[in-house]
């Protein structure tokens, strides 16, 4: 049996994030480390899931190798992007900065 939903890649057996393979709509039920998680928000093909909870400053890690710092807790299953994340290497850009909203 597996402990993973089919729509949820983990990339390397160290990364605590998987990545959709598909488009996921909120209220969806999903399978992660064999437990039952619920998203609240929808989630695009590519983007990533915390595959367990991630305190505030852990390191995100996917490829084995860390791509940044949570910003706030992260619950299991939630969608880890720039909300909630920052590059440990570059800087974050959000749409609002780029659109000159602030």
């Amino acid at each position: 049996m597996s402990t993973q939903d089919k729509r949820l890649l983990l990339l390397h057996e160290q990364d605590n994030v998987l990545v959709c393979c598909q488009n996921i709509p909120a209220g969806s039920e999903l399978l992660i480390e064999g437990k039952p998680v619920v998203l609240s928000t929808a989630v695009e093909l590519g983007h990533k899931l915390a595959r367990r909870d991630i305190a505030v400053a852990e390191k995100i890690a996917r490829y084995g190798l860390p791509i940044g710092s949570a910003t706030q807790a992260i619950r299991c299953g939630q969608q880890v992007h720039t909300h909630n994340m920052k590059s440990d290497y570059l800087a974050s850009h959000h749409r609002d900065a780029v659109e000159g909203h602030t």
